[in-house]
């Protein structure tokens, strides 16, 4: 009987929740202040971990210096997680700018605009 969750997913789901409380409890610097985790992949062997994040209500210079702020805290934020996970070995943290937000918001207006265009042609 195959298990519902792959150990890969589970591991990933975990690295997310404990960042994201992390980053909220453990860190004081402003740039990181309403960080949003989208998404965490992990390499095959466990080693990386990609983490997908974005900051609420900000623009993307903002949020690219988001980036940068985590990144300049990776190990640090990877030796509290090693103390907060049972792992034998605490993966590499990598974060990204999650652009999926950003775009989504750039469909709904274009659908918007198609919307409001085409009712505006049915009038005439």
């Amino acid at each position: 009987m195959p298990r519902e969750f792959s150990r890969k997913r589970r591991v990933s789901e975990q690295i997310q929740r404990e960042l994201a409380q992390l980053i909220a409890k453990e860190l004081s610097d402003p740039r990181v202040s309403l960080v949003t985790i989208s998404e965490v992949r992990l390499s095959r062997d466990l080693a990386y971990a990609d983490v997908a994040v974005t900051r609420l209500g900000a623009r993307r210079e903002e949020s690219q210096q988001t980036v940068s702020a985590l990144n300049h805290a990776a190990r640090y934020l990877r030796g509290l997680l090693g103390r907060s996970l049972a792992l034998r070995s605490v993966p590499v943290l990598r974060f990204h700018y999650d652009e999926r937000f950003e775009r989504s918001d750039r469909v709904c207006h274009l659908i918007d605009e198609a919307v409001a265009e085409d009712q505006a042609r049915h009038r005439d």
